[in-house]
């Protein structure tokens, strides 16, 4: 296997952990309430990723200035505790289809942000394509004709949702000078304890009363799946490949993952795949794809 095709394995890898997340994180939140969950996940991954980072440490000599642990532990804080709170809480309250769909328009949100910062410069194609995203959002919500139940699609979860993408795009945007002095691991290192300690204090409290021994074989399998496939490997993978390959090429195996995890939420969770849920999501695919590429 040469490079090119290992590396485009990985890439694929990735988008099966990152699409299985939403199917996973609905099963612990059968056993774990999603504030608890959120800091446990957290917290495992800041453990899983720091052997990573010591062991880089060896190799990699790191530019460290004055204003960088807290520019690094602010973006653990609304990159990972504030960005996996509002995922887990909105997975909570709406369907897999819809958290993955609205998680899928997190290039247009980046692209809006980095625009304001003077990052990125919006034209009329780019403008159309928000637009018709945006469209696409209202025949999911307007003509959404879901069943009740668990994994109904509300509008809070939803938004919740949008939110934890809205994190994300605040620790692309004012990453990128961390990402340029650090390595990805080590960024994401800083990240993930720092979320970890700005969590702390909820994670205890929740953990003072939970009874740990009724969580299955299952729930802790889910646990260590969200902590560690799709934060920490997906990381690792998604980082170098964009040292490697062209950002077009990576985010186009990312335009996958919200078909697969609706595919895998039909399959395993069976969810209802609707009329309006295909075309909202079409449409709201073809408006970032035509954003990205403006």
């Amino acid at each position: 296997m040469n490079g090119h095709t290992l590396l485009y394995t990985l890439l694929f890898v990735m988008v099966m952990f990152w699409s299985g997340n939403y199917i996973v994180g609905k099963v612990a939140l059968r056993e774990f309430p999603p504030l608890l969950l959120t800091g446990l996940r957290v917290s495992l991954a800041g453990v899983l990723v720091a052997p990573a980072y010591l062991w880089e440490g060896r190799r990699v000599s790191d530019r460290w200035g004055r204003k960088d642990i807290p520019l690094l532990l602010q973006l653990g804080i609304f990159g990972v505790a504030l960005n996996q709170l509002f995922f887990v809480f909105g997975l909570s309250l709406t369907s897999v289809a819809h958290s993955a769909i609205i998680v899928g328009m997190n290039p247009i949100v980046i692209l809006l942000l980095a625009s304001l910062v003077g990052l990125e410069r919006l034209n009329p194609r780019r403008i159309a394509g928000m637009l018709l995203a945006l469209a696409g959002v209202a025949v999911l919500k307007i003509f959404q004709a879901e069943p009740k139940g668990a994994s109904a699609p509300t509008w809070a979860g939803d938004l919740l949702v949008f939110l934890s993408g809205f994190m994300f795009a605040l620790f692309t945007i004012f990453g990128k000078r961390a990402t340029g002095k650090h390595t990805s691991i080590t960024v994401n290192t800083f990240a993930y304890v720092g979320g970890a300690v700005a969590l702390a204090p909820l994670t205890l409290w929740q953990a003072a009363a939970f009874p740990f021994a009724r969580v299955s074989a299952t729930g802790w399998l889910s646990l260590t799946y969200m902590a560690l496939c799709p934060s920490v490997i997906a990381y690792l993978i998604y980082y170098p490949a964009l040292t490697r390959i062209p950002a077009s090429r990576v985010a186009a195996f990312c335009y996958f993952q919200p078909l697969m995890a609706t595919m895998l939420g039909v399959l395993m969770l069976g969810e209802h795949l609707s009329v309006p849920l295909v075309a909202g999501g079409t449409i709201i695919f073809c408006g970032v794809y035509l954003a990205e590429r403006g």
